[in-house]
Order: C-alpha cells, then structure tokens, then sequence
C-alpha cells in the first residue's frame, strides 16, 4: 500500500488490511488495549517517508513499548504532568481529581487519553482518582473564595511581624490540607514566626514560597511590548536561559529598556529564533571581525546573514563604510569591544 499523503503504519487490532491494502474491520474485534500494551499505530516522530521501491515491512519500524497517559494542568500554561487515566476516558476540557506530592488536587485535562512511548515517560505514572463531578467542581470554587478571603489575614501578619514581603499569590489544596502562599521580596525573608500565625489562624498546613520576578509576572499576568498577554501566561510551560548573546546575534538594540520585558529580564522571546541566527552566523562574519576587503582592510560595523549584506568601515578613510557580501571578505582578527553597557544588560540575565 502506497499513498503519498499518508505514512505506512501496522494495522490497529480487529482490523486487517484487504487485497486492495484498504483497512477492514475483523470480523472478531480484539478486547480493548491494556494499559502497558505495545504501540500498534508507529507516532509520527518515529515514521518514515514511504520511498518508491519500499514495502511496509521496509519502512515500518519495530513497535516499541506504550503507555496510555491523560496529560493535566494545574494552572494555565503550567507544566503539564502525566497520569494513568485508571480505565477512564477524558477529553480535553474535562476535569479530573489527582494525588500529588502536595495532595489531593483539582486538574485540567489538556491532553485526552492517548499511548506514549515508555522512553518519554518518567515510571512509575501515578494513577487518577475520578472525572471530576459537580461537587468537585463546587469544592474548587469554594477554595477559590477562601483563596481571597487569605489574602487580607496574611497581610495583617505580614504587617505585625514587620517583613518586608509582597503577596504574589495564595493556593489551597483541594482537600484543603495545606495552604500556600507566593511572595516576592528584595532578600532572604525569616518567616518562622509568620508560619506559626498563620497556622494558628486557618489550622493547617501552611507553606510560603518565595518566587522570582519571572515567576511574579507570570501568576499576574498583563500585556507585553508587542501587545499580547505574556508568553509565560500563555503558553510557555518552563523559564529558559536567555542570554545578552541572543539579542546581538539579532541585530537588536542593546537598549535595556526594548529587549527586557515587564519583568525587569530579559524577553523570553528573544530565544524563540536563537538557534536559527547561532545556526547561520557559525560561519557567516561577526560584527567586530577584522576583514580584509577588495578596497583594503576594515571592521564589521552590521552584519546580517537575512540579506547577506555587511557593512565594513574601513580604515583610513574617514570611517567610510562600504557594503560587502560573504564571499568578498576575508576574516583577520577580532576587534575587543568595551562596551559600558555590558555589566548593566548582564543583569537582566539575572532569572
């Protein structure tokens, strides 16, 4: 079987392939896969390109090892963990309860039920609970508004015990069995005597998390340079390094002030493209290469590997500058820039 806009794959169970190659249903359909069944269907990460002279038995690989998984969110545009669904079906939207290391929690099913190859998977998976009901779904609502009522309570704490913090967020477990609350400060904060305070007051477990300015930003939110909401409240499940290198390589202004975000760091935007402009400029001339020209020699001023053009300013000629293609120049050497502005952007690194 050959079709050119379908990748070759092994007949799912209770089916089987006709004379003409089409699939059709056995007339005994298997039971349903078990949890740890071999993958039937190849992903299409592990596919290949059907060649002209191929046959399935060529281009199908061995089935390798799967699990079913549901994926959930615990916030939006968090990590997404995995569980083993326990034989229920989840679509996405839907809600389900599971145990965590911090307890019994409410989750958002982002993923539906589906098989994963066991190398992508970190065993043993822990298993959900249930599909949440409508008294779950009260239950969450009714710690949300226990969430705000906290909020003023910890301040009142904060204020009593003279500590410099700033309240980011407050999260209750949904069993209730432990109550967190996010703050930002300048330094190293002493909370023991907070911690006690607070227990006395909503007796149970209480936690307090220091979080960073990229972390702050996400759990507020708001609207970044370009005019959408944040990246890190989107979408973006983790925080990357992004590096003062990145925003060179792009040819962007070094003005602290348009490549750092709400946050006071630098965008997370700026690696989106990073790896394509490392890619291209691993053998294209660098700004501050010293070049040898077809008029003599002089310094890379603006390099852009986009349209191939590079700017020279040659020497001794009144700083002329003169616009160059790869192939006419030949790297010399290396011009140290001082810039008094590199310990300043070196702190927007800082996560």
């Amino acid at each position: 079987m050959r079709n050119n806009n379908h990748r070759y794959y092994k007949p799912h169970k209770g089916f089987k392939q006709n004379n003409q190659g089409a699939e059709v249903k056995a007339q005994q359909p298997a039971a349903a896969a078990s949890e740890n069944e071999v993958c039937r269907c190849v992903e299409d990460e592990y596919d290949m390109p059907v060649l002209d002279n191929a046959t399935a038995e060529e281009t199908v690989k061995e089935p390798v090892p799967c699990t079913e998984i549901v994926g959930v969110q615990f916030r939006r545009a968090g990590k997404i963990y995995y569980f083993s669904p326990s034989g229920i079906s989840f679509a996405r939207g839907d809600a389900a309860i599971v145990e965590t290391v911090r307890g019994v929690e409410f989750a958002n099913v982002v993923t539906p039920n589906k098989l994963v190859p066991d190398s992508r998977l970190v065993m043993p998976l822990k298993s959900v609970m249930r599909k949440a009901t409508p008294d779950d779904f009260k239950r969450d609502e009714n710690n949300r508004k226990l969430e705000q009522n906290a909020i003023p309570v910890f301040n009142e704490k904060v204020a009593a015990n003279k500590l410099e913090m700033r309240l980011v967020d407050v999260e209750y477990t949904f069993d209730n069995a432990k109550l967190i609350f996010y703050f930002s400060a300048d330094g190293r904060v002493d909370f023991r005597e907070l911690v006690k305070d607070l227990a006395s007051v909503f007796r149970t477990r209480i936690e307090l998390r220091q979080i960073g300015v990229r972390d702050e930003a996400r759990l507020y939110g708001g609207l970044g340079v370009c005019g959408r909401p944040f990246c890190c409240k989107t979408f973006l499940q983790d925080f990357t390094q992004v590096s003062i290198k990145m925003a060179k390589e792009q040819n962007l202004s070094l003005s602290s002030s348009k490549i750092s975000g709400t946050c006071g760091r630098l965008m997370c935007c700026l690696r989106y493209e990073s790896e394509v402009y490392e890619m291209e400029y691993a053998n294209f001339p660098k700004v501050d290469n010293i070049v040898e020209t077809p008029a003599g020699r002089g310094v890379i001023v603006e390099s852009n590997f986009l349209t191939g053009n590079i700017k020279v300013r040659m020497n001794g000629t009144q700083n002329e500058i003169k616009t160059y293609t790869k192939n006419d120049l030949k790297v010399v050497g290396t011009v140290k820039s001082h810039d008094e502005n590199d310990a300043e952007l070196k702190q927007l690194e800082d996560n």
